[in-house]
């Protein structure tokens, strides 16, 4: 295996992927995949979804295994998962043990949305793949009964609709929420609620450091680095996209639905950017409830990598009870 310095590597980017000469994309992390099924630790049950035919974009249901048709309707988590843009799948084995875990605790339906990812696909790709999942879901809601996904037809309660995603997912969800009110600001076209947005370690960013991004270069330069590497654009660190303060960005007031939960980790070096992303948001004039979680002692995205552990389980639970709260 070519290690980072080699000549036949055009781009390294770490820890997830090198780009080779000849365009080949190597990736070092996020490669696994599981097949869907029964889960028998949580009793979950999963299967794969085509969602966009023209594209390819598919994803993965989950629902309880003891839920029949004729039980009450259950929330809809939409996830978009992480992985810096460019890593990662809704069938990647942590991903899959997340979603067990959570739709188990939770007692909530989810679609995890298997958008394309950069370099093969650049930005903004990766918006348009998790908008067309959001519009799947509107067709589906307008559908009801009639709809040819017997899980959503039979299982889904469309006035509880969640957005929610961990790093590059939590900037998705970030961004579908905001889209929602600007295309459809009274309802019109879709027939479901959204309930919440939950935003697990946001990847978000800037050029101006703050937090320990001012005493912390080496990891900084890091994270400048995904961001150039997935969305080569003039503005850099501060596009839109990736910094959601800039001028020309959507103002966040504007995101839809009316409680938000944003969850950082303190050893994260994102994670004043979530703290921020809290204290914007609740300081902007958006009418609903932000609601803030830390977990103390953990870097960026621990219960993917360690979700057996208490402060995973507890994170798990924080993120269920906000989905079940009245």
């Amino acid at each position: 295996m070519d290690v980072p310095n080699s000549p036949e590597i055009s781009v390294d980017v770490p820890p997830y992927l090198r780009v080779h000469k000849d365009s080949t994309v190597e990736r070092i992390a996020g490669t696994q995949v599981v097949p869907a099924g029964l889960d028998s630790d949580t009793n979950v049950v999963s299967k794969d979804i085509l969602v966009v035919p023209e594209t390819g974009v598919t994803g993965r249901l989950y629902r309880p295994n003891s839920t029949p048709p004729t039980a009450n309707k259950l929330p809809l988590l939409v996830y978009f998962h992480g992985g810096a843009f460019c890593i990662s799948s809704a069938s990647d084995p942590l991903y899959h043990t997340s979603l067990n875990n959570l739709v188990a605790e939770a007692n909530v339906v989810a679609l995890s949305v298997n958008y394309r990812l950069a370099p093969e696909h650049p930005l903004p790709t990766a918006y348009q793949d998790s908008w067309s999942a959001i519009q799947w879901v509107a067709d589906a809601s307008r559908a009801k009964q009639h709809h040819q996904e017997d899980w959503i037809r039979d299982n889904v309660d469309f006035d509880r609709v969640f957005l929610a995603g961990d790093s590059a997912g939590a900037n998705l969800g970030h961004y579908m929420a905001l889209k929602l009110n600007n295309n459809f600001p009274t309802n019109d076209g879709f027939d479901f609620k959204v309930a919440g947005l939950i935003m697990v370690n946001p990847y978000f960013w800037g050029k101006e450091a703050i937090g320990v991004e001012i005493t912390d270069p080496e990891r900084k330069k890091m994270v400048d680095k995904w961001w150039s590497f997935v969305c080569p654009s003039d503005k850099g660190n501060d596009d839109p996209l990736i910094n959601p303060f800039v001028e020309e960005a959507p103002g966040i007031e504007g995101v839809a639905g009316d409680r938000v939960l944003v969850t950082v980790a303190e050893k994260d070096i994102l994670r004043e950017r979530g703290e921020l992303y809290h204290k914007r948001l609740s300081n902007c004039g958006w009418k609903g409830i932000a609601e803030f979680y830390e977990t103390p002692g953990e870097d960026h995205v621990f219960h993917i990598f360690n979700p057996d552990c208490d402060k995973a389980k507890s994170l798990i639970k924080r993120i269920a009870d906000f989905i079940n709260e009245h």
